[in-house]
């Protein structure tokens, strides 16, 4: 198995106040998971250009970050900070999935990891929230879409990606597939949100209870998640790989465990060539399962999937959830047919 590991020293100059859990530790956690599945290409991210940002960014917010951060920075809400060398790491975040998009498609042989910060599928059109500056999944989503490419956006992320979902909801050229604890931050992502217009359909929430565990993700996956991404047949897929869902993460409330992770990026390697697989980091404050849970990831993306893996059972609650999930989405995607392709 071989990564292009994008990071950048300036990533870990983007600092919030003493204490907060999006620390620069997390991207040396990250690495070192990454490092230790796989020989890894390690890859400087460019910087994105304004172009590239305002595909998925008001222009007057762009600018408006960039004043911000020359000014000195500060508090952009409650949850989300900058200091002047924010603005150079955002920008090389948003930058990162760009780059590798063009490295995979030149030849690389493996898989791409953004082990960026800050994070990003929190982040709308004219707002910062919750520690994301700019969606960098979206930008990228969204320039291989405008290149006449299917794009499919995974989120495991233990919050809902509310500014992915916001830049593709009527948009039939991106799928976006979200698997999150609800009620939780930031309270988007409800069964009903299925997208709009010429992107009905193309919005996929799996909006879990707190306590979820593998078994609860695996069936996701198996009834939900994996039909729907054969039936879109995507060119890539982008990962908003966020590793908030393990049980011993302090942000959240799911019970999730490294190797659940292993299981979802191989199920995603089954539906694309490897060397169309990004994965972007989003949360994850547990140092030790942020490592474990990379490595796995990385692990699973090598190995594939075994679908007896997926033959798991959940509590009746998960289950009703996964099956009114795929009641609705019944109208847009086959999901009986696409679980017969798959042998099933």
């Amino acid at each position: 198995m071989h990564v292009a590991l994008y990071h950048h020293p300036i990533a870990q100059r983007h600092r919030g106040p003493a204490g907060h859990p999006e620390r620069p530790e997390r991207i040396g956690a990250v690495v070192a998971g990454i490092r230790g599945a796989a020989a890894v290409t390690e890859v400087v991210p460019e910087a994105a250009a304004l172009a590239a940002l305002t595909r998925v960014h008001d222009p007057e917010y762009v600018r408006r970050i960039e004043a911000f951060c020359s000014a000195g920075g500060g508090a952009l809400d409650p949850d989300t900070y900058a200091v002047p060398e924010t603005w150079e790491a955002a920008l090389r975040a948003a930058g990162a999935g760009l780059d590798a998009a063009e490295l995979l498609r030149g030849g690389f042989d493996g898989c791409a990891f953004s082990a960026m910060r800050p994070p990003g599928h929190h982040a709308e059109r004219d707002r910062a929230m919750g520690f994301c500056i700019f969606d960098n999944a979206a930008v990228a989503a969204a320039a291989l879409a405008d290149g006449a490419e299917r794009v499919a956006v995974v989120d495991w992320d233990v919050h809902h990606g509310n500014g992915t979902q916001q830049a593709f909801y009527d948009d039939p050229r991106v799928l976006y597939v979200s698997l999150h604890q609800y009620p939780w931050y930031p309270g988007t992502g409800r069964l009903e949100e299925t997208g709009a217009g010429a992107g009905a359909g193309t919005t996929v929430n799996l909006p879990l209870p707190a306590g979820t565990d593998g078994r609860g993700y695996r069936v996701a996956f198996r009834d939900v998640v994996l039909p729907i991404l054969r039936g879109f047949a995507p060119d890539w897929i982008l990962v908003s790989a966020g590793y908030d869902a393990h049980r011993d993460d302090p942000l959240a409330e799911m019970r999730l465990v490294a190797d659940d992770y292993r299981v979802m990026a191989g199920g995603l390697a089954e539906i694309v060539p490897t060397n169309r697989l990004v994965f972007f980091l989003e949360g994850g404050y547990h140092l030790a399962a942020l490592e474990a849970s990379a490595r796995a990831t990385i692990e699973g993306v090598g190995r594939g999937l075994d679908p007896a893996e997926l033959d798991a059972t959940t509590s009746e609650e998960v289950a009703a959830v996964v099956a009114a999930a795929a009641e609705r989405l019944s109208r847009w995607w086959d999901l009986d047919q696409a679980a017969a392709d798959d042998g099933r």
